[in-house]
C-alpha cells in the first residue's frame, strides 16, 4: 500500500459514486481503499456473520492494476477500483459457492457469473462473500450453515433475508455494493431491515446465468447498496441479454437519458399495503412519505390491489413447486454432498437429508406434495391461474399511475430466534413483496426513516415492465428529499 500521508480515505458513509470522484482525484488509491474496505470485512463482516469469505490477496492485485490503469491513462471502467461482494448462491471464481449449505460444501465454480463477469470487466473488485439462507429460502438469515446474521443497527435483530449478509454489509458501510438474489422479496425486505437500498430488476433484465436456482420463474439477481444512484450505476454494468441465458432480455428503450423527459409523476399509494397487518408506525411513516412526495410536485392517489391478499399463497405454491424441482439434482450422485450407504434409496435419502436443513426440507416436501398426482391441478395450476390475475391487475393500475408505492416490510426487524420455529410467521414476511417477483414487475426498496427504538423503516415502489430506470430516478429523487439512507449504525462515521 502507499505510504503517502496525503492520501485520505472517503468517509464510511460515502457512496460508490462519491468515492469515484475520490479515487478520481488522487485522494486515495484504489490499492488503499481496499485494504481498508478488507479490515472491515474481517473484523465487523465477520463479527456480523455477514461476510463469509474475504479475498484478500486477489482482490488487493486487482485494485493494484485498477491504479496502474489510472496512472497509465488506460481505460477506465464505470466501477472502476469499487469493492463488491456478491452472495454464497452466486458463482464466482475466487472462494465457494456452496448457497449456503451443507450439500454444497466446499463447491468451487469453474467460471463467474455473467453478472461478476461485467462488474469485473468495468473494474469492479470482488471482496468477498455474503452470507444468505440457505439456497436463498428464508426471510432473516437464520437457516445458513454459515451461521445467523446480524442486524448492524440491533444485534439481537435479524438482518432480513435471505440477502441478508449483503444488507448487513450495505447497511453498515459505504463505498461498495453488493449482489443480491431476489425471489419473493430477499434483495428489498432486508434492504429495509438494515437501512439500505436494493433493487429487483425486471425478470429477465439480469441474467441468472451462475446463480443457483431457487424458484426459477421468480428469481432476479440485483445490488444493494447505500443508495439509488450507485444502485443504477450497477444496474448499467450488469444489465442487458446474455446469449448463455435465454431467459434474459434487452431493455434498450428504459435507460437513464430516455426516462429524464418522462419522469414518474403519478404514484398510486396501494391500499390494502396500509392494512390493519401492517404495524402503525410503519402505516404512519409511509402515510408521511406520501405526503412529502405530494408536497415535492408528485401526485399520489390512493389505488386498490385486491389480489394482494391471495399473493402469498399463490408465491408459497409456486416457489415450493419450483424448488422441489430445482433442488432433485442435489442427490448426491449428480450434485451435493454424499454420505455411506448400502443401496441407492438409503444413498438417496441420506445424502438429502444431512445435506439439507429444515427449511429447505420444508419446501421441497411442500414443493412435492403441490406437483403430485391428483393435486397439482387444485394447487399448483390454480396458483398459476391467480398468479396471471395478480399480473394483469397490476398492469391494469399501472396503466393510470406510474408506480405503486407500499412498505417493504408489515413489521420491524424482529428478534433472532423469534420467528424462525413457526414457518407461518415468517412467511408473512413476504406478503407485500411476492406481488413484484410473481407479476416479474420491477421493485425498490428505500429507507424512509427508523422507529423509535431507532431501527430502520423502508418503503417499496413498484412499476411497469422494464420501467426500472424510471423507479430509479423516483428514488434518487426521494433521497435527495429524505436523507435518512445516509445514517449508518451508531458509531459509524
Amino acid at each position: 500500500m502507499s505510504e503517502d500521508r496525503n492520501l485520505q480515505l472517503p468517509p464510511q458513509s460515502a457512496t460508490c459514486l462519491e468515492v469515484l470522484d475520490h479515487l478520481a482525484a488522487g485522494k486515495c488509491s484504489a490499492e488503499q481503499l481496499l485494504t481498508s474496505y478488507l479490515d472491515y470485512l474481517e473484523t465487523t463482516g465477520r463479527e456480523l456473520g455477514a461476510a463469509v469469505e474475504v479475498f484478500r490477496e486477489s482482490a488487493l492485485d486487482a485494485a493494484r492494476e485498477s491504479d496502474a490503469r489510472r496512472k497509465n491513462g488506460d481505460r477506465v471502467g464505470l466501477l472502476e477500483g469499487i469493492p463488491f461482494t456478491a452472495k454464497m448462491n452466486i458463482s464466482t471464481i475466487e472462494g465457494t459457492t456452496d448457497a449456503s449449505s451443507s450439500i454444497l460444501e466446499g463447491f468451487k465454480s469453474g467460471a463467474d457469473a455473467t453478472v461478476v463477469s461485467r462488474l469485473k470487466n468495468q473494474g469492479a473488485i470482488l471482496a468477498g462473500k455474503s452470507n444468505c439462507d440457505e439456497f436463498a429460502m428464508g426471510a432473516s438469515n437464520e437457516t445458513s450453515v454459515h451461521g445467523v446474521v446480524k442486524n448492524p443497527w440491533s444485534h439481537d435483530r435479524v438482518p432480513g433475508g435471505s440477502s441478508g449478509g449483503a444488507a448487513a454489509l450495505a447497511g453498515s458501510h459505504g463505498w461498495a455494493f453488493h449482489l443480491g438474489s431476489d425471489t419473493g422479496g430477499s434483495i428489498r425486505q432486508p434492504a429495509a431491515f438494515c437501512g439500505a437500498t436494493g433493487l429487483k430488476p425486471t425478470w429477465g433484465r439480469v441474467s441468472r446465468r451462475g446463480l443457483i436456482a431457487f424458484g426459477s420463474s421468480l428469481d432476479q439477481i440485483g445490488p444493494l447498496a447505500r443508495d439509488a444512484a450507485d444502485v443504477r450505476r450497477v444496474l448499467e454494468v450488469i444489465e442487458g441479454a446474455d446469449e448463455l441465458d435465454a431467459t434474459s432480455v434487452a431493455c434498450e428503450r428504459d435507460t437513464a437519458e430516455s426516462v429524464a423527459s418522462d419522469p414518474v409523476r403519478r404514484i398510486g399509494l396501494v391500499s390494502e399495503g396500509l392494512s390493519e397487518g401492517v404495524d402503525e408506525d410503519i402505516r404512519e411513516r409511509i402515510r408521511e412519505s406520501a405526503k412529502r412526495l405530494g408536497s415535492a410536485g408528485y401526485e399520489v392517489v390512493e389505488v386498490s390491489l385486491q389480489t394482494l391478499a391471495r399473493a402469498n399463497a399463490c408465491y408459497q405454491v409456486i416457489a415450493t413447486a419450483e424448488a422441489s424441482s430445482n433442488l432433485a439434482r442435489y442427490d448426491g450422485v449428480h450434485i451435493g454432498q454424499r454420505v455411506p450407504a448400502e443401496n441407492l434409496d438409503q444413498l438417496y435419502c441420506g445424502s438429502r437429508s444431512s445435506g439439507f436443513g429444515e427449511e429447505v426440507r420444508r419446501r421441497i416436501l411442500l414443493g412435492t406434495f403441490v406437483l403430485s398426482s391428483g393435486y397439482i391441478d387444485a394447487y399448483y395450476g390454480r396458483a398459476q391461474q391467480v398468479r396471471a390475475e395478480i399480473r394483469q391487475e397490476i398492469l391494469t393500475v399501472l396503466e393510470d399511475v406510474d408506480a405503486l408505492m407500499m412498505p417493504v416490510s408489515p413489521f420491524a426487524p424482529f428478534c433472532i430466534g423469534e420467528r424462525v420455529s413457526d414457518p407461518l410467521a415468517l412467511y408473512a414476511c413476504d406478503i407485500l413483496t411476492v406481488t413484484a417477483n410473481l407479476a416479474g414487475v420491477p421493485a425498490i426498496a428505500v429507507p424512509c426513516g427508523s422507529d423509535e427504538t431507532g431501527l430502520p423503516m423502508g418503503m417499496q415502489w413498484m412499476g411497469r415492465h422494464g420501467e426500472d430506470q424510471r423507479l430509479l430516478q423516483l428514488a434518487e429523487s426521494w433521497q435527495s428529499l429524505d436523507d435518512s439512507w445516509r445514517k449508518l449504525p451508531t458509531g459509524v462515521k
